[in-house]
């Protein structure tokens, strides 16, 4: 295994790709995107949420959709490039606020009733990936549910410390003590898991 895999991909990494192109994984015009869209938005159990986290916003397609489910939704990235359209998609939604943020090295200080990790988990190395779990429950109400979705063909991504399968396993490893799972769904290229807070 290539040792880069023990790290996190860095804030370089993703400047790097949005500097090369502003949409890197065609998020705007994509139909597999847009179809994953639907399905997380349709895989929430409630239909409004009080406040909501959102980790990796990338360019704001997603965060614009979640928008219209919360109350309020704080949306965190890494890369300035990235969120600087996000801000500018959802500037006609004051309930979203933007952080530039690298979970799990730093966290914000709310509880929350919904947090979404959707294509970012495969970004961390184990240790931050652990370090991650345990600050999204700390941050998450009981109660509160958690939404993970990721990318499954692993060999299309290498670069990644892990992959979208070992994201998921990870915290479905974390029930029924700390999690509860409440629904499983894996499409061609994409697995989709909806947890609670015990």
């Amino acid at each position: 295994m290539n040792s880069s895999r023990h790290q996190s991909l860095s804030l370089e990494y993703f400047n790097e790709l949005y500097s090369q192109n502003p949409d890197p994984w065609n998020f705007e015009t994509s139909v597999y995107e847009a179809k994953k869209y639907a399905a997380t938005l349709a895989a929430l159990p409630k239909p409004r949420y009080r406040s909501g986290f959102e980790i990796g916003g990338s360019i704001g397609i997603l965060t614009q959709k979640l928008a219209e489910r919360c109350d309020s939704l704080l949306s965190v990235d890494v890369s300035e490039l990235a969120q600087a359209q996000a801000i500018h998609r959802c500037r006609s939604l004051p309930q979203v606020r933007f952080q530039l943020m690298s979970v799990p090295h730093t966290y914000p200080d709310e509880l929350f009733d919904l947090t979404i990790l959707s294509e970012v988990g495969y970004y961390w190395c184990w240790e931050d990936l652990q370090q991650a779990q345990q600050l999204i429950i700390q941050h998450l109400e009981p109660g509160g549910h958690l939404l993970l979705v990721h990318w499954t063909p692993y060999e299309d991504y290498y670069d990644n410390p892990l992959s979208g399968d070992q994201v998921h396993d990870s915290f479905l490893s974390l029930t029924p003590s700390q999690l509860k799972h409440l629904k499983g769904d894996r499409a061609e290229k994409y697995r989709l898991d909806l947890f609670e807070r015990v």
